[in-house]
């Protein structure tokens, strides 16, 4: 058994941290022989650490083998306090009548300050994982505060998107989920992502050969992956939140599982024509635990260029409204 590494989540008594905790605890995302031990940090409001105390309280009774300690804490200084792994959950949601303008404002102090404190306390080489919308643009704001931990280990996660891709790819087919390979995201965690179907293969075949529908893949296939968090809040009334701390257990337990192979959102550093100052979505190859390298080995045909050139322009645009927070 290893020596328990430290896992700090925001927005912990949240939706997606209730569905979250008890997956990073049973193993889950850092496997069966790693003990933890959850730093749980929740707004400093009465109703908000309140539950947080029900839900550590149910840790508790669940009796996790794994689970080697809880911190309870408002105190951001004290919830990333040498922590290895820093999952930003909980961010400012978007409000009646608000502007995309003033979300990102809004959370790009949440973000600044976050990224700040991890940097000071935040245990040497600590990783973080950014969920909080808008995700790409807020992780960009967080690692620009940081002056020791380099811009690599800060990513966001459009895994999500990744899982909605294959599944729909396999529904259509009429294959197996697990048949399906290589369907990477590329750009901004919001619908103007791109699912990049071309490098996609079903049963070891290419996916446009086996669906054959071209029409399909570059509308409704494109539509339902990239509105699908939409599609759910008219279904149920809330946002995902089960299928996004599911999609967050796939991110970092793909990271720290040598030779995965994902996607993550990442500084672009001018990859696939994005901008080099923003954090796209790509295809990765883990090296180490908690590292990885950029693959930059695929061809874009004119339409997947387009697709990147809209998302790009979006998280240009999104990075302009927030110019002034970053470091």
């Amino acid at each position: 058994m290893n020596a328990p590494i430290r896992v700090a989540v925001t927005g912990a008594a949240g939706q997606i941290g209730y569905s979250l905790l008890f997956r990073i605890a049973s193993g889950a995302m850092f496997g069966l022989n790693q003990p933890v031990i959850l730093q749980l940090i929740e707004a400093p409001i009465e109703k908000a650490l309140k539950a947080l105390e029900g839900v550590a309280m149910e840790l508790d009774d669940c009796a996790f083998p794994l689970l080697k300690g809880v911190v309870q804490t408002s105190d951001a200084s004290v919830g990333f306090k040498d922590a290895n792994w820093c999952l930003l959950v909980g961010a400012k949601p978007r409000g009646p009548g608000m502007e995309r303008a003033d979300l990102l404002k809004d959370n790009g102090k949440i973000f600044t300050e976050q990224g700040r404190i991890i940097d000071a306390v935040a245990a040497t080489n600590a990783r973080v994982a950014v969920v909080g919308n808008p995700a790409n643009t807020n992780c960009m704001i967080a690692a620009s505060q940081a002056k020791r931990l380099p811009a690599e280990n800060f990513t966001a996660m459009v895994r999500l998107d990744q899982n909605r891709a294959q599944t729909q790819l396999a529904k259509k087919a009429g294959a197996d989920l697990t048949d399906v390979k290589d369907i990477f995201i590329y750009g901004n965690h919001s619908p103007t992502m791109f699912p990049a179907f071309a490098h996609a293969t079903i049963g070891g075949k290419p996916a446009p050969q086996v669906i054959n529908d071209d029409a399909w893949l570059q509308g409704p296939f494109c539509e339902t992956v990239g509105k699908r968090g939409a599609a759910i809040i008219a279904a149920r009334g809330l946002s995902s939140a089960a299928s996004a701390a599911n999609a967050l257990v796939d991110h970092v337990r793909s990271l720290v599982t040598p030779g995965a192979v994902h996607s993550i959102a990442v500084k672009s550093e001018g990859r696939y024509g994005f901008d080099p100052n923003v954090w796209a979505g790509m295809p990765v190859r883990t090296t180490t635990p908690g590292s990885y390298e950029v693959i930059t080995g695929y061809a874009m045909d004119d339409f997947a260029k387009s697709k990147i050139a809209a998302t790009n322009k979006e998280l240009v645009e999104e990075r302009s409204f927030v110019a002034g927070m970053i470091a």
